[in-house]
């Protein structure tokens, strides 16, 4: 399945756009082969100071967020964990802030980065691309 990879935080400035449009992602093309994957990550600005269980919560309750959250993490430098060096390695591009966004192909390429400053509603085409040709790729397979 696509996979869109983020490191996320509850305090930031863009908490509210971020998790209100990944959790439209998810509705929208969670059904079909995708799924967002959020990392709870405390290392820019201390944005994500709760336990992993308040962080769920947050997010449950104010964004009816239904995608996997994961534990708390570190997502650069030298404690990143290791699917974060992974997706750093395969781009060049290390988050030096909340709400970076990696795509992943059903195959595991990383595909794209995007930084806190691109909206969700700007990488929408390239996920949706990226699902259109699983749903194409079972069809033939019928």
């Amino acid at each position: 399945q696509v996979s869109l990879v983020v490191n996320v935080a509850s305090e930031c400035g863009y908490t509210d756009s971020h998790y209100k449009a990944l959790q439209q992602l998810q509705r929208d093309l969670g059904p079909y082969h995708f799924n967002v994957l959020a990392f709870p990550c405390n290392q820019f600005g201390q944005q994500e100071p709760d336990t992993n269980k308040e962080i769920e919560s947050f997010a449950r309750k104010t964004y009816g967020a239904s995608f996997p959250m994961f534990s708390k993490i570190a997502v650069s430098g030298a404690g990143a964990i290791p699917a974060y060096k992974y997706l750093i390695a395969s781009t060049g591009e290390e988050p030096t802030w909340n709400f970076w966004k990696y795509l992943v192909d059903p195959n595991g390429k990383v595909v794209k980065a995007w930084d806190s400053t691109v909206s969700v509603e700007e990488i929408r085409p390239h996920v949706t691309e990226l699902v259109r040709k699983i749903i194409l790729k079972k069809k033939d397979e019928l």
